[in-house]
C-alpha cells in the first residue's frame, strides 16, 4: 500500500538553489476559490461549468486535456518568486524567468529525465486551458476569457538529452493582477508531498477557509462541490474517512462525522500567524465575499477583510453578533466613502 506522503525527494537541496527555496510557497486565493483545476490523472478533456452566487466559471482544455492540480505546481512557484520580488521592493514582471531544476526540486518533483517531460506537459496543459468567467457586477453582467498562462519557452542546453535549462512563463493579467494585490495565501512546503489529487484541492479549502481559525466544518456535500470532484458521493464519503485516519494534511487535522456528514478542520498551528490574521478572528460565511463585491465593486475584497481584521483588533477585539453582517457594512462604508478605489 502506497504511504499517503510522497517522499520528501530533495531533503538537502543544493547550496546554489537555497535563495529560491527560501522564497516561501504562495497560492492565490481566486484558484483556491474555485475548482479550476482538474483533480483527473488521466487526459481530461471535459469542459467544466461551476456557478456560485450568481457568477459562472466555464474551463475549457485543448485537445492535450484540463491543466491539473499538478500542472499548479508551476504556477505556486512562479507565485512565490513574485511575491518574494515584491517583498524585497523590486519591480515584478509578468514574464518570469526561472531554472527547470530550481523549480522540480522546490516543487519536489523528480529531477530526472521523466521529471522534465512532464513539465512540458504541464506547460503545454496551462497555456491551452481558458477560463470564462460571467460576473455580475455593480449592476451590470461582464464576461472575460483568459488562459492561466500566456506563453512558455524553454531553452534547451544539450539538444541530444533534450534537457531544459532555463524556462520562461508569461503569466496571464489575471493572474499578475492577483499578484500585485497580494490576493494570495502561504501554503506548506509539504502541499507537494500530498500524492492524491484531491487531497491537494481539499488543502487548499483548508488553508482558504479555516486559516488561523481554530477549526472550520463544512458539509460533505459542499465539500465535494468546492473540490470539483463529479464522483459518486459514497466514494467522496470514503476519502474523508481515510483522510480523517490517517491524519496527514499539512496544517490541519480532519475528523469527519458519520452522525452530520460532516468534515471540520482543526489548526495544527503550523503557519506562521501575522498581525491581524489570528486564531481568535470571528469566523467568515466563505460566501460572503460574493456579497462583498457587490457592495463593494471595483475594490479587492480581501484586501477589505484584511483592513477589517486590523479594525477589529485595534478596537479592542469586540464581540461580534453577525461577523458577516459587520463585515458587509465596513464594505458599504468604504465604498461610500471613496467609491474609486
Amino acid at each position: 500500500m502506497k504511504k499517503p506522503l510522497l517522499p520528501d525527494r530533495h531533503p538537502n537541496p543544493d547550496f546554489f538553489v537555497c535563495d529560491v527555496l527560501d522564497a516561501v510557497p504562495k497560492d492565490d486565493m481566486a484558484s483556491m476559490e474555485h475548482p479550476i483545476f482538474s483533480l483527473s490523472t488521466k487526459p481530461d478533456t471535459r469542459i467544466l461549468q461551476y456557478e456560485h452566487n450568481g457568477n459562472r466559471v466555464e474551463i475549457t482544455p485543448s485537445v492535450k486535456g484540463l491543466a491539473t492540480i499538478h500542472d499548479k505546481d508551476v504556477l505556486i512557484y512562479c507565485i512565490s518568486q513574485l511575491i518574494a520580488k515584491i517583498n524585497r521592493d523590486e519591480q515584478p514582471t509578468r514574464t518570469v524567468r526561472l531554472k527547470a531544476y530550481d523549480l522540480l526540486v522546490s516543487t519536489n518533483r523528480e529531477t530526472s529525465g521523466r521529471g522534465y517531460e512532464l513539465l512540458k506537459c504541464a506547460f503545454e496543459r496551462l497555456r491551452g486551458t481558458s477560463i470564462t468567467t460571467d460576473v455580475l457586477t455593480n449592476g451590470e453582467r461582464v464576461v472575460s476569457g483568459f488562459g492561466l498562462i500566456d506563453a512558455w519557452e524553454i531553452r534547451v542546453k544539450d539538444p541530444q538529452t533534450t534537457r531544459m535549462v532555463e524556462i520562461e512563463v508569461t503569466l496571464s493579467k489575471w493572474m499578475f493582477n492577483a499578484i500585485l494585490g497580494k490576493e494570495v495565501l502561504t501554503i506548506s512546503r509539504d502541499y507537494f508531498r500530498l500524492r492524491k489529487p484531491l487531497e491537494r484541492r481539499v488543502y487548499e479549502i483548508a488553508r482558504k477557509h479555516c486559516g488561523q481559525q481554530k477549526e472550520w466544518s463544512i458539509s460533505l456535500l459542499n465539500l465535494q462541490k468546492k473540490c470539483g470532484s463529479k464522483g459518486d458521493i459514497r466514494e467522496f464519503r470514503r476519502m474523508a474517512r481515510d483522510l480523517a485516519q490517517h491524519d496527514h494534511l499539512p496544517d490541519y487535522s480532519v475528523q469527519f462525522n458519520d452522525d452530520k456528514d460532516t468534515i471540520t478542520f482543526y489548526n495544527r498551528e503550523t503557519m506562521p500567524i501575522n498581525s491581524t490574521e489570528t486564531s481568535d478572528f470571528p469566523a467568515l460565511n466563505p460566501d460572503i465575499y460574493a456579497t462583498a463585491k457587490i457592495v463593494a465593486p471595483g475594490y479587492d475584497v480581501y484586501y477589505l477583510e484584511k483592513e477589517w481584521q486590523g479594525f477589529w483588533v485595534e478596537s479592542g477585539k469586540p464581540e461580534l453578533k453577525s461577523p458577516d453582517a459587520a463585515f458587509i457594512g465596513f464594505c458599504k462604508r468604504r465604498y461610500e466613502k471613496r467609491p474609486n478605489p
